[in-house]
């Protein structure tokens, strides 16, 4: 790291904002409105987006040592900003499936998801870092991640059943309620509650570790996908760390009409596909002897174009169905 301060004062403004959301927004659990995530949605895109026109003109003094220009840098954060954000709708789907298993009540499912988050950015900063160190290292490992991301995009595409299996029956959950004693109903919000002076889990907790086991598995496909756009690693840990953030409000506005982005899931593994190319291009033009690189503005254009189609395509679908009768999507965030 060429410039430790932007470090500092990132991760500052971060805690920050995050004890400001638990402290004092939702200091009581309450369940969140569409109109309510829908701001702070909003918000936290805003703040993305600022933070990118501040790269854009001062990344220079952000990172004195780096080889991007401002420009270059603005474009690869917007790009993997994009990119994280497209990849974290696949969480929402998942998200949705693990409260609905555990019947985590809507009002304490905030605190869940903030805690994940907090786990997440733990987990994420370590991969990302850990990534850098190998690519920087060993090139080759630049190999298997574009490799490993069209793998995943074509098994998206193939793949017909999406995982919904029962989360309560994970084998994580199973080992977990073991090695802990886990109480049969919710304690308020909390994670852990005393019984007779034994320290037992709550289902609350549990859901928990079925959402940080979610990112992890995920980070897998994300981390990879935007070591395709930089490796810049301020780029990379600012664009997820902003991606993350708005992972909770987002939940709250689409986790009741997931069902009904039927095409979404084909965007997203268009998105890896080109991804993973775009990582693999550099060197096998090199050894073609005619040295390309897909320049940043393209992906963004393409990431863009794959999100937008798929969007439309599954709302175009939607309305035919409905013109024909039949029921589209349903509602599964207001789990009692």
């Amino acid at each position: 790291m060429d410039s430790i301060w932007p470090w500092v004062i990132f991760n500052l403004f971060i805690v920050g904002m995050l004890a400001l959301d638990l402290g004092v927004f939702h200091r009581e659990a309450k369940a969140v409105s569409i109109k309510e995530a829908a701001g702070w949605s909003v918000f936290w895109i805003s703040l993305a987006l600022v933070f990118n026109v501040l790269v854009f003109n001062f990344y220079d003094r952000m990172q004195p040592g780096s080889t991007y220009t401002n420009s270059e840098a603005g474009f690869a954060f917007l790009t993997g900003y994009l990119i994280e954000k497209s990849l974290s709708v696949d969480n929402i789907f998942v998200f949705v499936l693990i409260f609905t298993s555990f019947a985590v009540p809507a009002a304490y499912q905030h605190r869940v998801l903030f805690w994940g988050i907090i786990g997440a950015l733990v987990m994420r900063a370590i991969m990302i870092f850990a990534g850098a160190a190998l690519i920087k290292e060993f090139h080759w490992v630049i190999w298997i991640f574009g490799a490993f991301l069209i793998f995943t995009g074509v098994r998206m595409v193939l793949q017909r059943d999406h995982g919904h299996s029962d989360p309560s029956q994970h084998p994580v959950v199973k080992f977990f309620r073991r090695i802990i004693p886990v109480t049969e109903n919710f304690e308020g919000e909390k994670f852990f509650t005393r019984r007779n002076g034994v320290l037992m889990a709550t289902p609350l907790f549990l859901t928990l570790i079925m959402v940080e086991l979610t990112d992890v598995v995920f980070a897998v496909d994300s981390i990879p996908a935007i070591f395709a756009v930089t490796q810049e690693p301020f780029i990379i840990y600012t664009s997820n760390v902003f991606a993350i953030l708005g992972l909770r409000s987002l939940y709250f506005v689409l986790g009741g009409m997931v069902d009904q982005f039927r095409y979404l899931k084909l965007g997203l593994a268009g998105v890896l596909v080109f991804v993973g190319i775009k990582m693999l291009t550099p060197d096998v033009s090199a050894l073609l002897g005619v040295p390309f690189k897909i320049p940043t503005p393209v992906s963004l254009s393409f990431i863009l174009a794959a999100l937008t189609i798929s969007v439309v395509a599954s709302i175009i679908a939607n309305r035919r169905d409905r013109a024909a009768g039949i029921a589209v999507g349903k509602s599964v965030t207001d789990t009692h």
